[in-house]
C-alpha cells in the first residue's frame, strides 16, 4: 500500500501569450487615442465694428447655381437648360462683371450634371475653386 500522496503537476498559465496580447492592446490603444494639448482660457474682449460682419450688400451676396433631384439647373432662380449653362454665364458675367456664384447641388444630383454645370463654369471663364460648392437635400 502506497500511502505517500502522488505529486501534482503545477498548473502553468503561458505567460508568453499573454504578453503578447498585451502588447497588441497597448499598441492599438496608443494608436488610436487623440493626445490634446491643453488650452488656457482667457477673457478678451474684442473690439466691435460699425461696417464689419454687418448683413452683405446685394452686391456682395453670391447667386445659386442650384441643381435638384429632379436633376434641373437653376441659375439665379430661373431654370436652365444644361446645353445654355456656359452662354448665360458668359453674358451675366458681361452685364454684372463683379457677381460671384454659389453650386448648390442636391445629394441625389446626378454626377453627370455637376460635371457638365462646372464645364459651363470654366467655358465661361470662371475658376471652379472660385465658387464654392454645398452638396445638400435642397429645400431642407
Amino acid at each position: 500500500m502506497n500511502l505517500r500522496p502522488k505529486k501534482r503537476a503545477v498548473p502553468q498559465i503561458p505567460i508568453v501569450s499573454l504578453i503578447d496580447i498585451m502588447v497588441i492592446l497597448l499598441i492599438f490603444f496608443i494608436a488610436t487615442t487623440t493626445f490634446r494639448q491643453t488650452k488656457t482660457h482667457m477673457q478678451v474682449a474684442l473690439p466691435q465694428s460699425k461696417g464689419m460682419g454687418g448683413s452683405s450688400s446685394a452686391e456682395d451676396s453670391r447667386l445659386g447655381i442650384t441643381i435638384t433631384k429632379e436633376q434641373k439647373v437653376y441659375l439665379g432662380g430661373e431654370e436652365t437648360p444644361v446645353a445654355e449653362i456656359a452662354s448665360r454665364l458668359t453674358a451675366l458675367i458681361k452685364s454684372r462683371p463683379s457677381a460671384r456664384f454659389e453650386l448648390e447641388a442636391d445629394t441625389e444630383a446626378n454626377l453627370g450634371i455637376l460635371v457638365q454645370v462646372w464645364d459651363g463654369l470654366r467655358e465661361a471663364g470662371i475658376r471652379i475653386n472660385d465658387v464654392p460648392a454645398r452638396i445638400q437635400r435642397v429645400g431642407e
